[in-house]
């Protein structure tokens, strides 16, 4: 009787043994499968490319703010309306001709002479005269927005002075061909058409590439691969055998 306890009590004792065996290989197994998978999702992530090195979400790339709702359509009425807008300006001014003095001077005639016959009106019908707001523009408005075109100016000529020293070949030609294109461009239609159609891509190219963004960064890892590569052949075969001046030998 004796021996057959003990029997049963050993075979409990080794029951517990083998099941925090079991347990702890489950666990040690499970913490070692997870971090893997961790690390790949992370690594996966960090491997996808997207366009001109944006590592923010499109919509922080516009700052975030009222006009990036606007660009990328989250009121569809007010960016239809903004779009509107822009649009019958440009039907007047390009379309039927219109000068931006004389619309100017027509649309306050015509606002004067409502206001004005209004509060002549109201004399004679015993009516409160119309409440004309007073107009001013906020001294806080106006520094802001000096001090952001200030810094806007002060950083494209930095850009400026940065390619013009030469130290960056390939920024230098691609502003280049930039220039180049802005002023075929120029030559076939003026300020006024060029700037509607910026506006409009800017009301359409974010929003569709917000939509299709992984489709187009693929495309774009592709074709910047490529660039690169005609890149690689053309300084070799042209850049680098361009002759050095004797100075910049020096500074080497």
């Amino acid at each position: 009787m004796a021996e057959h306890t003990e029997d049963s009590a050993g075979e409990s004792l080794l029951d517990k043994i083998v099941e925090k065996v079991h347990g702890h290989d489950s666990s040690s197994d499970s913490g070692d499968e997870k971090p893997p998978a961790e690390s790949l999702s992370s690594s996966i992530q960090a491997k996808v490319w997207r366009l001109f090195g944006r590592e923010k979400p499109v919509h922080n790339v516009f700052g975030g703010g009222k006009p990036a709702d606007v660009f990328l359509w989250r009121n569809k009425k007010v960016s239809a309306g903004v779009l509107g807008v822009a649009t019958a300006i440009w039907v007047l001014f390009e379309l039927l001709e219109y000068h931006l003095l004389t619309l100017v001077c027509h649309g306050l005639i015509f606002s004067l002479a409502i206001l004005f016959l209004w509060s002549n009106a109201t004399t004679f019908v015993n009516k409160s005269p119309p409440r004309i707001p007073e107009v001013k523009i906020p001294e806080d408005l106006a520094v802001e927005i000096a001090q952001t075109l200030r810094l806007e100016v002060n950083q494209a000529f930095s850009v400026l002075r940065d390619i013009a020293s030469g130290h960056d070949l390939r920024k230098f030609l691609a502003v280049i061909a930039g220039l180049w294109i802005l002023s075929i461009v120029g030559n076939w239609s003026n300020f006024l058409t060029l700037f509607y159609i910026v506006f409009v891509l800017l009301h359409t190219v974010p929003v569709l590439y917000e939509k299709y963004e992984d489709k187009v960064d693929a495309f774009g890892e592709k074709a910047m691969i490529e660039i690169k590569k005609q890149y690689a052949v053309f300084d070799a075969k042209v850049l680098s055998k361009i002759p050095r001046g004797p100075l910049k030998d020096k500074k080497h």
